[in-house]
């Protein structure tokens, strides 16, 4: 840490995994220029404070019961917290500037802004309160998080009565989805989303700037709509694990002998399976892949944590022993890996990934070529821009069959077709790299967020 300036931000996750991550990221490198760093969090999903001793962690009650927290629902889950939380976030404001008024002038640190997730809808109006700064962290891609604001409209006329054979068409208002993608984004909870998106979108355009873990290479146009659509300072602060890794904020425990496994492989041979930490599939979706990952004959590691097949218990217990045996001659099955240092691994040759944001920007950080199998929300945007904009995967379409998965790999390890795919990500790899270098885009918009923060 640099020398303290005296100020002190407060950051507010959502507590979930991909937005756990880039926030605490986000801490570690305000507190490297400076900052002091206090986090409030809550119960559910609490990050490990003890990864973190110069940081300071406040928990709030969430009100969440043992039966909502197992919920797959994640808009539920955002409605529920937000209801559930404004009370405990307000008093621990309160106090935080309290008692920040009452130090002595020699311990004084002004707290210079509020730094919560797009998601918490009651924070903008609740600052504005306190008079404190708030800027909206986005885990999202910056066109995606611009565009589905549209959703509720496009749900409105009537998309959902498109004809099959208009499924691969692209949605003009929300480049470059298909109609195919739309029907699975918008077949979520309907009413509860369009209201939360609008509050949402509310909120955000009354902030005091949006922070995005992006860059200008990867979002050059759609940046330019989204500083006209919302108004406010749009920092795109790059990939931000490149700074500071996100093992030490992980909720769940990696699996250390992944790299020890990969130190044993070839140069770029193994595939790395891995669905983030929301995802849920079904037995016969696990029977697939695990089918389609043996028929390749390609190395690979595997993680299949637990709750990650949909009302099932241990996901191994449900692929037979023999096909374990098989699967075991090839490959390696984790609960969890530490992906950054697997993807920056030699060994790694590519991604079968679900398309999560920071899944996605990680495996381009690292130039390892991905095949796309998004499920959800804005992973079917992030898979499109991967296979069909920056042409740097294959995308399966949604189709989990063993044949479809056992093709992918080949296409992508041994055909003509994935040397052409690893060139562009070398390419994409550079420009991505350079932009976090001094005088990259980048680097010099985290400088202006610092400035800007210290301002206040």
């Amino acid at each position: 840490m640099e020398k303290s300036n005296g100020l002190r931000v407060v950051l507010f996750p959502l507590p979930l995994q991909g937005c756990i991550n880039p926030m605490i990221q986000l801490a570690k490198i305000l507190h490297s220029r400076g900052f002091s760093i206090t986090v409030i969090h809550t119960r559910f999903n609490a990050p490990k404070a003890s990864n973190h001793p110069l940081f300071t962690f406040i928990q709030i009650p969430d009100g969440l019961s043992e039966t909502e927290t197992q919920t797959h629902n994640t808009k539920l889950l955002l409605t529920l917290l937000n209801r559930n939380c404004e009370s405990p976030v307000r008093d621990c404001l309160t106090t935080l500037l309290q008692s920040a008024d009452s130090e002595t002038e020699e311990d004084k640190q002004r707290i210079s802004c509020l730094i919560d997730d797009s998601g918490w809808i009651f924070t903008q109006p609740l600052a504005q309160s306190l008079n404190l700064p708030r800027f909206v962290l986005n885990t999202f891609k910056v066109s995606f998080f611009r565009n589905h604001f549209v959703l509720p409209q496009l749900r409105r006329e009537m998309y959902l009565l498109s004809q099959d054979s208009e499924q691969e068409d692209l949605v003009e208002e929300f480049p470059p989805l298909r109609k195919k993608d739309l029907l699975r984004i918008l077949g979520v909870e309907t009413e509860l989303l369009d209201q939360y998106l609008a509050m949402m979108l509310e909120t955000t355009k009354a902030s005091s700037g949006l922070i995005f873990m992006s860059c200008e290479e990867l979002e050059q146009d759609s940046l330019r709509q989204a500083r006209e659509d919302f108004k406010v300072p749009i920092f795109t602060i790059g990939p931000s694990h490149i700074h500071f890794p996100a093992s030490s904020s992980s909720l769940l425990s990696p699996d250390e002998t992944s790299i020890s496994w990969l130190d044993k492989q070839e140069d770029k041979s193994v595939i790395y399976v891995s669905f983030g930490s929301i995802v849920t599939i079904s037995e016969s979706d696990l029977m697939e892949i695990a089918w389609g990952l043996r028929n390749s004959n390609q190395p690979f590691l595997w993680v299949v944590r637990v709750g990650l097949v949909a009302h099932g218990t241990e996901p191994i217990e449900a692929i037979p022993e023999e096909l374990i045996e098989r699967l075991n001659e090839k490959g390696k099955i984790v609960k969890w890996a530490p992906q950054q240092e697997v993807l920056k691994h030699r060994a790694i040759g590519g991604f079968l990934t679900h398309n999560g944001w920071n899944s996605t920007v990680e495996s381009i950080c690292e130039g390892v070529p991905m095949i796309c199998l998004p499920f959800r929300w804005d992973q079917l945007l992030n898979a499109r821009f991967v296979s069909e904009v920056w042409m740097v995967g294959i995308h399966l379409e949604g189709r989990i069959e063993r044949n479809e998965i056992e093709r992918a790999i080949r296409r992508l390890f041994l055909e003509t077709e994935g040397e052409a795919i690893r060139e562009r990500m070398k390419l994409l790899k550079d420009k991505v790299g350079m932009s976090v270098k001094q005088n990259g885009s980048a680097y010099r918009s985290l400088e202006h967020l610092i400035d800007y923060i210290s301002s206040f």
